[in-house]
């Protein structure tokens, strides 16, 4: 990336607003295989476990399927944040025509905040479409709708962030793969979007702890219903350090120009 460019994104002549175009419409024109098929996706869970699972309670109170939609809808968030800047990142090396963005005067923080708002606006895009379609199925209570917007903001940023540093990190489409296979995958499906860490053993709940998605689930989940596993403010500072380690990360590997620059 340039460097001595430490302008702000939005300042006059900048190339942010073009890059977050580019990036938005770079989904958008494919809405159908970025929005719709997660969408669909998430349903067919809530089909699937909300039929074998029908009648069973969560806190007590909550029925499982009202305990599942948050849970579905932060997945489609995490997933498609992480999916848009990964991709996104890796065709444009394979391609070749990353050389076009490495040239236009934009500095590493400039060329890093478009690539996260655009995944963070795909990812509440494709989280507020599974939140749409599965209120069908019985639209869950919102008691604190301030605490949804910042663990869906905060989430699906980090998600952006590592497809970033994935995205700089592989050299083809299957390292991407495993990166996501491998790590986002088992780290998503395990975070406590289809069950309360509560009813793990005592081993595994103390796994669970070291899983910070469990913490981005848990805290929108508790946006919801007022009810966590643990202390939505804990929930918070975990999630907000671990914005801040990742975005580090990513912007120092941007301002480096790890694997962009040949």
């Amino acid at each position: 990336m340039k460097h001595g460019l430490s302008r702000p994104p939005l300042e006059y002549g900048s190339g942010f607003p073009t890059l977050l175009r580019k990036e938005i419409l770079r989904f958008y024109k494919v809405g159908f295989q970025t929005v719709a098929a997660p969408v669909l996706t998430a349903v067919l869970y809530l089909m699937i476990f909300g039929h074998v699972l029908e009648g069973r309670e969560v806190y007590g109170r909550l029925s499982y399927t009202a305990f599942l939609i948050p849970g579905l809808v932060m997945m489609s968030v995490l997933q498609n944040a992480f999916a848009n800047t990964s991709s996104s990142l890796i065709q444009s090396k394979v391609t070749g025509n990353l050389v076009f963005v490495l040239l236009a005067p934009l500095s590493h923080f400039e060329f890093y905040a478009a690539y996260i708002l655009a995944a963070v606006f795909r990812g509440v895009v494709v989280g507020l479409g599974v939140l749409i379609i599965t209120a069908w199925y019985g639209l869950p209570a919102i008691e604190h709708p301030l605490w949804i917007l910042t663990f869906a903001f905060l989430g699906a940023a980090i998600l952006g962030s590592l497809g970033l540093i994935a995205g700089i990190w592989a050299d083809k489409y299957d390292q991407l793969a495993a990166f996501q296979n491998f790590v986002i995958m088992p780290a998503t499906m395990l975070s406590g979007v289809f069950y309360s860490i509560h009813s793990l053993p005592p081993a595994w709940q103390v796994v669970s702890h070291f899983n910070p998605f469990f913490y981005m689930i848990d805290g929108f989940r508790y946006g919801f219903f007022g009810v966590s596993d643990i202390s939505p403010w804990n929930s918070l500072v975990i999630v907000a350090c671990f914005f801040i380690v990742v975005s580090v990360i990513a912007l120092r590997l941007l301002q480096k120009g790890y694997k962009l620059r040949h």
